[in-house]
């Protein structure tokens, strides 16, 4: 596209690009934005380096010509977008570029993989922190997705409430609190239960987590406070009955003393399973397969479309397709939440090529965050995170319930809005 653009002298005209989803997850209420900071950062260095241009040139993907103006790539445009954490409805522009056609037509892959992914494990997350009420919910997916997709999902469940992650890389690179337990290899590595957890006491202190469930649990809890004392950290409980073993569990640490022992579950836990345990006296949730997969939905069906493009008479004007199924809205977007008189969310309203009116308290959506090339938003996890917690809580109480329904509220376009 770029060196067909080039050739017909299209390439810098001046366009507008827009991410969004045409739809939630079937039975989804929300959605979450994440990897923004990400994407920002990507685009600091988005750049084709000598191995690249090399590649393109022996197998003859474009031109000469072309290969000149990728070794000049600089994106110089503007991109607003929605802050990194915030509530997402179908419609909602999470992202518009503004640039030349070639400039921003060369982004689309590296925009939608990221937000994709990313956004599809801060929305799974955001159900699970919800569901959880509070509790603590520890990151522990690395062993079931590509080794740089986990430090991502990691990131991203963090932003969407997770307090930590068993991913000490996304520690290091992004700054999520780490945290851990140790397998079932390290109990089966010695002669006995004892032997495993005398050595773990002595190395890690009687803060740490003992995992019980390796041979009897019951057998387990008694001999870990035996060794550690009534003052030991936790105890993890990672299968059979979770709901009936954590009550068991805690009534026995309390008449032995141990009152302050926490509870951490894990085996195979999602939103569902982390609602199921809230009458359980459970401390701490660990979720793997299921939150850096999307709770089964590991993509958010975000696209990225030309939305508008410089006319003969210099002024831009709105384009869409009409694919059935697919079809797109023309015109450049603006969004802001309208919310009621108590504060919470009532309609994601979109002005095309204006701006919505603001009926006195509602909130504006799309932020600045690149100007003139340079990004000039903030681009770390703990932003985010933060972002998203007060965008949650604007919802209405229906946004939480984890039982299908459609979205929590309505995408309004200005011309629908009376």
């Amino acid at each position: 596209m770029v060196q067909a653009a080039l050739a017909s002298g299209h390439a810098d005209r001046r366009c507008v690009f827009e991410t969004f989803a045409r739809r939630l997850p079937d039975g989804r209420r929300y959605g979450v934005v994440a990897g923004t900071g990400r994407v920002l950062e990507s685009l600091r260095d988005f750049r084709f380096g000598e191995a690249e241009l090399a590649y393109l040139e022996e197998q003859q993907v474009v031109d000469a010509r072309t290969l000149r103006w990728l070794a000049d790539y600089r994106f110089s445009g503007e991109v607003w977008g929605y802050a990194e954490g915030e509530i997402y409805f179908p419609g909602s522009p999470l992202m518009v570029v503004e640039a030349g056609f070639a400039e921003g037509v060369l982004l689309e892959t590296l925009v939608l993989s990221v937000l994709n992914h990313d956004s599809a494990v801060a929305s799974a997350a955001s159900r699970m922190t919800a569901s959880a009420h509070g509790r603590p919910c520890i990151e522990m997916g690395s062993r079931r997705t590509h080794e740089q997709a986990a430090v991502a999902a990691a990131r991203a469940a963090y932003v969407a409430g997770f307090d930590s992650t068993s991913n000490l890389e996304a520690g290091r690179r992004h700054g999520v609190p780490t945290a851990g337990t140790a397998a079932h290899s390290y109990t089966l590595l010695h002669g006995d239960e004892r032997e495993a957890f005398a050595n773990q006491l002595a190395s890690l202190g009687g803060s740490t987590t003992l995992l019980v469930d390796t041979y009897d649990v019951r057998a387990a809890v008694e001999l870990a406070v035996e060794l550690a004392g009534p003052g030991l950290g936790g105890v993890r409980l990672d299968s059979g009955d979770l709901v009936s073993q954590a009550h068991e569990v805690r009534e026995q640490l309390d008449s032995l003393g141990a009152t302050g022992t926490r509870i951490v579950v894990t085996s195979d836990l999602d939103e569902y399973a982390i609602a199921a345990l809230q009458a359980a006296p459970v401390d701490a949730y660990g979720v793997g397969t299921r939150v850096v997969t999307g709770s089964g939905h590991p993509a958010a069906g975000m696209v990225y479309k030309l939305v508008s493009r410089e006319g003969a008479d210099g002024r831009m004007e709105g384009v869409a397709k009409a694919s059935t199924d697919k079809a797109s809205v023309g015109g450049r977007k603006y969004a802001l939440r309208r919310r009621g008189p108590d504060g919470s969310a009532q309609a994601e309203i979109i002005g095309i090529d204006e701006q919505p009116g603001d009926d006195g308290d509602d909130r504006t959506l799309l932020v600045p965050l690149v100007r003139g090339g340079e990004v000039v938003a903030p681009t770390d996890a703990r932003t985010a995170r933060a972002h998203h917690e007060a965008a949650r809580a604007e919802l209405p109480q229906r946004a939480l319930r984890l039982s299908h329904g459609d979205p929590a509220i309505p995408t309004i376009y200005l011309d629908d809005w009376s």
